[in-house]
């Protein structure tokens, strides 16, 4: 328990202060945290699910928080610049994990509708906060899920109400700042009533060459019928370190679509967790790594079909060069009576290097028997054939490498539902199969 001992000790000694530059929403169940936390700790490394990151490891140094909410010396809004042709979007900013609202920003959203500060939420509106907060990522899931609903003060909420459709896509840009090694713990609250629609882009980025962990902790509540994308783009450095856990649930006929690329980053674990709760729900979960050095994308998904008529597709893919390690651990659980579900799971690995390493697991549970289910894995590296064949048409080695890797991964970009960010994303994709240090949607502090 040594690495679980210090937070467990900071909690103890700082539960107050926590507790005062938070709310009563966010304060609630935080008790409960503390006794998951002390009763399971981190998961184990030995563990089937987390064999591949050593949770540990990454939790032991002994970082800086920012409790006492000190003011961080940047303004974003002066940092970075968004250039993507066409997209045009309602801009947010997190600082580390605190959302920074000392310059309000120039949107105009729908009447009813909130984009903004978790904590504000909770202060304005009690009652739907309480309702949703923490309902969807229980802290007795995971050891990390406790740590931060133990220790997160703030974090973004998008609300949508009954029938409203957000035609601008909303933006959260997390940017990690500090002098000295730092931890964040940020949430993302999610609230989709019926019929309603809404997009959000969220973008990760790392400013200062200082050791960072970030836990992050994502809730979506998707109503009947409603239509929502999520898309999280990350862009930090090799001395990040990024715990995510996504939780979706979806009622009635609602329609969400979850999309993760990773273009450079330190250590990621990402976990998703997708719950179809009402007929004709619908949810496509993908995702994209492209790592090399000694970078690591480890990703874990767990896809629930409770009740029958539901379709889920997921697809991830993975690039590897160097001594880069990836891995993906995905389980599609169908619950009995969960008939005339469909589900589709695909893993495909392209490695570049002897040294790199890629670890899979697809899994399939099933308890109905009126289902189309699949998945499938691949590992490999590129075709010798087409690469032979653009080299003899002209193409330097180099160049069709580049071009075989971007066609790669194109079809996860595809997936994405705004014309202007795909063609934004397969820009930076071809970028940085070039090796060029590309920036996520032209942000000047990235460059």
């Amino acid at each position: 328990m040594a690495a679980e001992q210090q937070y467990i000790d900071l909690y103890s000694q700082c539960e107050a202060l926590v507790n005062r530059h938070a709310s009563e929403v966010l304060n609630a169940p935080r008790k409960k945290a503390l006794a998951d936390f002390i009763a399971n700790g981190f998961p184990k490394a030995n563990s089937e699910d987390y064999k591949y990151t050593d949770v540990d490891k990454a939790f032991a140094p002994d970082f800086g928080l920012n409790i006492n909410r000190l003011d961080i010396p940047v303004n974003p809004y002066d940092v970075f610049r968004c250039d993507v042709p066409n997209l045009s979007t309602c801009l947010y900013f997190m600082v580390n994990d605190s959302f920074y609202d000392r310059v309000k920003p120039d949107v105009k959203l729908p009447e009813g509708v909130y984009a903004g500060g978790l904590l504000n939420f909770t202060k304005e509106h009690p009652e739907i906060a309480a309702r949703y907060y923490a309902k969807a990522a229980p802290s007795e899931k995971d050891g990390i899920i406790a740590l931060n609903t133990l220790l997160a003060q703030d974090g973004f909420v998008l609300y949508v109400p009954k029938g409203v459709v957000v035609e601008k896509p909303v933006q959260l840009i997390n940017v990690l700042r500090s002098d000295v090694d730092t931890m964040a713990n940020r949430r993302v609250l999610v609230i989709l009533e019926e019929d309603s629609q809404a997009k959000l882009l969220v973008c990760e980025h790392t400013m200062d060459p200082k050791n960072f962990l970030s836990t992050e902790v994502v809730e979506i509540f998707a109503a009947e019928r409603s239509h929502f994308d999520y898309y999280n783009l990350e862009e930090s450095n090799p001395t990040t370190t990024r715990f995510s856990s996504l939780h979706v649930k979806l009622e009635a006929q609602a329609n969400v679509l979850v999309n993760g690329i990773s273009l450079n980053n330190g250590i990621s674990r990402n976990n998703y967790y997708v719950e179809l709760l009402g007929e004709y729900a619908e949810a496509t979960l993908c995702g994209m790594a492209i790592i090399d050095q000694e970078q690591k994308v480890d990703t874990y998904s767990h896809v629930t079909h409770a009740v029958p008529n539901c379709t889920s597709t997921e697809l991830f893919k993975y690039v590897l060069n160097d001594k880069a390690v990836g891995a993906f651990s995905g389980r599609i659980l169908v619950k009995e009576g969960a008939q005339k579900t469909m589900a589709y799971q695909t893993n495909r690995n392209l490695s570049s290097s002897r040294e790199a390493r890629m670890y899979s697991k697809p899994q399939l549970e099933i308890y109905a028997d009126d289902v189309k289910c699949s998945h499938g894995m691949t590992t490999g590296q590129l075709d010798e054939n087409a690469l032979f064949y653009m080299r003899s048409r002209g193409i330097p080695e180099a160049e069709a490498r580049m071009l075989l890797s971007v066609a790669f991964t194109s079809d996860v970009i595809d997936y994405v539902r705004m014309d202007a960010l795909k063609e934004r994303l397969h820009h930076l994709v071809e970028k940085r199969f070039r090796g060029e240090l590309a920036s996520c949607a032209g942000c000047r502090g990235c460059k």
